[in-house]
């Protein structure tokens, strides 16, 4: 039975956390949701109260034994989540009661509910579109202000009233270009050339506006990983300590003393950087090193971020070169954080040539990997905490574009993004057809190509596939 199909009978579910606790709530949606709570139910008759109230009395079973004392709330069709008549009952959190509920409906025309169910019948009936129904799952998963505050938003419809305004500007000039087509004898134009070009170029501008925001809006819903690589003994326990400001990696001067990958999570002006503290880049001296260093290099290919730390004092640019081309790759941003600047200054108080020579060095260095779009951090000791805030303002930067704020209309969808390039890849093939004077039924193709894509987005296109897949990801219950 497909999801579009499954939306007629009565479906139940525990909507809190699984396990035990204080209350526990348990959802039913259907047309005949509140008839048959109200069979197991000593109290008011359900069936005569008002939408949106409470009533206290108790569940009993077939045989009319006591279950449970019980708080029903009560939401009458069509003013519900899922447009359904829903029923929503508190009990006490204690697991045997929270089954031998479920157990009662389920033996009485009641069928649990699958994955994400409740919001699908919300989808269905009308409650809001696919995007708002999305953003409901990224809303209960939020970690951050920023990440409820963008979830929030999209559950408004602030993704959907951008999507719906561009599709209607669309579909009225592809009415034109169809009207063209049913008199292609006559040789008649409805549709300006000209004007659609222009409509195009407009829309596609607002596509990749919204295309560019993903990066903000992934990093602010997923977070963003962030590996610390770098030759033994650079400092990168230290620094993640400092970053985190608790004491969470041991540090020593033992070269090699971080063997395992350690991860903590540091927000950012309401960006979350998954921090990954990695095994020293050297030669392995036994097996468990070895490991270390292995899962290092598994950490960097999943990384966005790379924060490189070297030993200033030890300065080696040759060496710094080679680790971080061995462990850039496409895409990835990098920082380069030259760390133990107060122990460098130490050791060269009285040896001024010295310093200016490796300055010198370092400028060049520096030069070097800025015009490639890496980030340099010199004077930086993370032992003395100086520095550590550029360290977070360099971090935020290179995730967060200038021209997109937090305010602006953020996708963190990746179906969405995906959907967003396959529009935008149909109207510059519609363009070069226009340019290319090719027939017309082709550049209504092309335009029925974008209309369906923007369509997936909100749900104005889907299929059962598309439902399963997003729908399966929810939690049971909601």
């Amino acid at each position: 039975m497909s999801q579009i199909e499954a939306q007629t009978d009565t479906i139940i579910a525990l909507s809190t956390p699984n396990g035990v606790g204080a209350i526990a709530v348990i959802r039913l949606s259907g047309s005949n949701a509140i008839a048959i709570t109200n069979q197991f139910f000593r109290g008011k008759n359900l069936l005569e109260v008002t939408s949106h109230t409470i009533h206290f009395g108790k569940i009993v079973d077939q045989n009319n034994n006591e279950i449970d004392e019980v708080l029903i709330s009560i939401f009458k069709a069509p003013n519900s989540y899922t447009k359904e008549n829903v029923v929503e009952i508190s009990c006490h959190g204690s697991p045997y009661i929270q089954n031998r509920i479920i157990d009662l409906f389920t033996s009485n025309k009641v069928r649990y509910a699958k994955a994400g169910e409740f919001t699908l019948r919300a989808f269905l009936n009308g409650r809001f579109d696919l995007s708002q129904a999305e953003a409901v799952a990224d809303l209960i998963a939020s970690e951050s202000e920023s990440s409820h505050d963008m979830a929030i938003a999209q559950m408004r419809g602030g993704i959907s009233n951008e999507i719906q305004k561009l599709r209607q500007e669309l579909i009225d000039f592809a009415a034109l270009i169809e009207l063209e087509l049913d008199f292609s004898e006559e040789d008649v134009e409805f549709a300006d050339k000209d004007r659609l070009k222009n409509l195009i170029y407009h829309i596609l501008k607002a596509l990749e506006q919204l295309a560019q925001s993903f990066q903000l809006g992934n990093a602010i819903k997923n977070g963003v990983n962030t590996v610390i690589a770098g030759r033994p003994n650079a400092g990168k326990s230290t620094l993640l300590n400092v970053l985190l400001q608790e004491d969470r990696a041991i540090v020593s001067d033992i070269a090699g003393t971080t063997r395992d990958v350690i991860e903590e999570v540091i927000n950012i002006n309401g960006i979350a950087f998954r921090l990954m503290d990695t095994a020293g880049l050297r030669a392995a001296t036994d097996a468990i090193e070895a490991i270390g260093i292995q899962k290092t290099m598994e950490k960097v290919n999943q990384s966005s971020i790379l924060l490189y730390v070297f030993d200033e004092t030890e300065l080696n640019l040759t060496t710094v070169e080679e680790d971080i081309n061995s462990l850039y790759k496409d895409g990835m941003k990098v920082i380069i954080v030259a760390n133990k600047s107060d122990k460098y200054h130490q050791l060269h108080d009285n040896i001024q040539a010295n310093i200016n020579q490796e300055q010198l060095e370092l400028n060049s260095f520096y030069e070097k990997f800025a015009s490639q779009g890496f980030t340099f951090l010199p004077n930086i000791s993370a032992k003395q905490n100086l520095g550590i805030e550029q360290i977070k303002i360099s971090l935020y930067q290179l995730v967060v574009d200038k021209s997109i704020t937090i305010s602006s209309t953020i996708i963190s969808n990746s179906r969405h993004y995906e959907a967003l390039q396959g529009a935008k890849n149909a109207l510059e093939q519609a363009l070069q057809n226009i340019d290319a004077q090719i027939s017309s039924d082709f550049v209504a193709l092309d335009i029925r190509h974008a209309l369906n894509h923007l369509g997936e987005i909100t749900g104005a296109i889907c299929t059962d596939d598309l439902l399963d897949s997003i729908f399966s990801k929810f939690c049971i219950g909601k």
